[in-house]
């Protein structure tokens, strides 16, 4: 069996240390107990879905990713997915992978984030380098801002072509998930009621496209 490793934008399992020893991470179980690096590679092994949270611009995470993502590979195959990557960009994403398209010829295709050199492409030579699969998992950024305008109904009049970029329609929506709730409330009311809906939508293609695997 293989491990889908997924890269997105919350910070789940490590914080950065500022305490006298300067440690770069400390790392802590569920429970909020410290967890030694070695102690939780085990527990990962064990998992057929890891989801690695990060804060986008922090190098620490980003190195740790790709430790983590090596640390695995030794013990089994992996399937790797990013919240950077949208999903009408896995082609470009795929050509890359078989040597098929220059990291040039990615860039201009693949609406890359400012930070991919330093902070994503270690990863994604990784898998082209091991063979691996990377999904590219979120929807396209202007799907998500037609929910942000104007709700889901807004998605009703896309193609076909465009529907495949994003979970099946319609999605779950609990707007009283407490996620929603706080989404709106750090707005201040200027997202207005769509902006938890936008989330919503990314959540679910995100999810949809993990499953895939």
């Amino acid at each position: 069996m293989k491990n889908l490793l997924f890269f997105t934008a919350f910070l789940f399992s490590h914080f950065i240390s500022y305490a006298q020893d300067k440690s770069p991470y400390v790392l802590y179980n569920a429970n909020g107990k410290k967890l030694s690096y070695k102690k939780m590679i085990k527990v990962l092994k064990e998992k057929d879905i890891v989801l690695f949270g990060e804060y986008h611009n922090n190098a620490i995470a980003h190195w740790l990713q790709l430790e983590v993502t090596k640390d695995l590979k030794q013990s089994r195959d992996l399937v790797l997915g990013a919240e950077m990557f949208e999903a009408d960009n896995q082609e470009p994403l795929d050509l890359y992978l078989q040597g098929r398209l220059s990291a040039k010829g990615l860039d201009s295709n693949a609406r890359l984030w400012k930070n991919y050199p330093t902070d994503y492409a270690p990863l994604v030579n990784f898998a082209k380098e091991n063979k691996l699969a990377f999904a590219a998992t979120n929807i396209p950024r202007k799907f998500a801002s037609l929910v942000s305008k104007g709700g889901f109904e807004k998605l009703d009049s896309l193609s076909a072509k465009e529907k495949s970029w994003i979970a099946p329609l319609p999605i779950a929506y609990d707007a009283e998930l407490p996620g929603y709730k706080k989404m709106l409330e750090m707005m201040g009311g200027h997202g207005g009621p769509n902006l938890p809906k936008a989330q919503a939508i990314k959540d679910a293609t995100m999810s949809h496209f993990i499953l895939k695997y």
